[in-house]
Order: C-alpha cells, then structure tokens, then sequence
C-alpha cells in the first residue's frame, strides 16, 4: 500500500471563455474531471454557460510527487458521448516548509511551452498552509481557460 504524504484540496473556481458546443444553445454545459493517478474526481454541471463559476472543493490524497494532475473539461449532453472542451495538466510542488517565515513565495511559476499556465503563478506559505491559484490554458481546443485554487493539507506524522 502507497504512504499517504497529504491531500490536495483543488478549489474548481471558474472557467473562461470556454468553447460553445451546444450552437444551437449557443452555449455548453459544463463540468471538470480532475484525475491524479488511479484517482478521479468531479465537479457539478453547469448548464448553459461558457463562462461558468463552479467553486467546488474537490480533495485528492497524495502518495506521489511526481504524478501529475491531469484537468479535462467537457460538455454534458443527455443522449449522447460527452464533448471534450479541452485539457491541462499541472505538478505538484513538493517543498520542505519547516523554517519558512510566514507570508512567503515559495515558487513561482511562469507560462511557457512547457507548461498549461496562462499566468504566472506563486506558491505561497501563509497561516501555516500551503497555497496556489493558477491559471490553466485548455490544450485540444480553440478557446478556454480553468481558474483554481490549491491549498496543501499537512497530515500529521507525515513528511511535508
């Protein structure tokens, strides 16, 4: 069995300017799937919207700093295969905290080919919590972007 090293809380706030695949509604119906190796989480539908706020909570237990967490957004629909609206992926930063002062950039993180950030990004440790909001450009589509929030929780007797 895989230790546990921490969860990770992934606040789905909102999406931006995300592709229409409803043109007759002119609009789509979308949700996100947020997948962490075997592990697999989702947000709610948000019915006829583009630019839709969701502010979820959804939690992942970690027990591997290398995989990464993989983002798909798609458009419901009641009769048939739900449409991809696109995907982006992020890593998680494994970062010993123990002498940090309060209110610091740990990280930041800058858009590049490499990456899906849109924005630059800083990992921050404040009131004794690890945090991040990021900015992810959707890759196999014309349009989009996915708003979170990332907040580290700390299980006792683990290595942070």
């Amino acid at each position: 069995m895989e230790r546990l090293l921490g969860l990770l809380k992934v606040k789905v706030v909102s999406g931006v300017n995300l592709a229409i695949c409803d043109p007759l509604a002119h609009s789509s119906d979308p949700y996100v799937v947020i997948r962490l190796g075997q592990q697999k989480v989702k947000s709610g539908i948000k019915y006829k919207f583009t630019n839709p706020e969701w502010n979820e909570e959804l939690t992942l237990s970690i027990t591997n700093w290398t995989l990464p967490v993989k983002i798909e957004v798609f458009d419901h629909d009641t009769f048939t295969k739900d449409d991809s609206m696109g995907d982006a992926e992020f890593s998680i930063a494994n970062k010993d905290l123990s002498h940090v002062p309060d209110d610091t950039v740990m990280k930041t993180i800058h858009p590049d080919k490499d990456n899906c950030f849109s924005t630059e990004s800083h990992i921050r440790w404040k009131d004794d919590k690890v945090s991040q909001n990021i900015v992810l450009k959707l890759r196999n589509t014309d349009t989009g972007e996915i708003i979170l929030h990332l907040e580290w929780v700390n299980i006792p007797g683990t290595a942070r």
